[in-house]
C-alpha cells in the first residue's frame, strides 16, 4: 500500500500560479503511475496529468496541457504539479493518486486526501 499526501493548494485569481506537492511513502512498483486528478462541484473526478516513476514518462489531458506540469523527485519520493496560467475551471479539489496508468479514477489503487485549488476570474 501507497500513502500520499497532497499540500499547496490556496486561492489564486486567474491568470496566476500554484505548485501542488505530493508526498509519497511506500513501494511504488515499476509499472505503476501517479496520477493528479480533480472533482469539481457537482462534477466527475477526472485525471489531468501523470507520471511514470520509473521512467519519468508524463501526459496530460488536453484541457491542461502547456499549463501544467507534473514531476517528480526521487530522493524526496515527492511529486509535483505546476500549474500556471490557471483558470476558474480549474477550481477543484485536487488528489494525487497511485495505480495502473490510465486516466480512469478505476485505474487508481491508493488516494491521498485531497488539496483544494479556487481559482477566481
Amino acid at each position: 500500500q501507497v500513502q500520499l499526501q497532497e499540500s499547496g493548494g490556496g486561492s489564486v485569481q486567474a491568470g496566476g500560479s500554484l505548485r501542488l506537492s505530493c508526498a509519497v511513502t511506500g513501494y511504488i512498483a515499476r509499472k505503476t503511475c501517479l496520477t493528479w486528478f480533480r472533482q469539481a462541484p457537482g462534477k466527475e473526478r477526472e485525471g489531468v496529468a501523470r507520471i511514470h516513476p520509473a521512467t519519468s514518462s508524463t501526459y496530460y489531458v488536453s484541457s491542461v496541457e502547456g499549463r501544467f506540469t507534473i514531476s517528480q523527485d526521487k530522493d524526496t519520493n515527492t511529486a509535483y504539479l505546476q500549474m500556471n496560467n490557471l483558470k476558474p475551471e480549474d477550481t477543484a479539489m485536487y488528489y494525487c493518486a497511485a495505480g495502473v496508468c490510465g486516466w480512469s479514477p478505476r485505474s487508481v489503487r491508493d488516494w491521498g486526501q485531497g488539496t483544494q485549488v479556487t481559482v477566481s476570474s
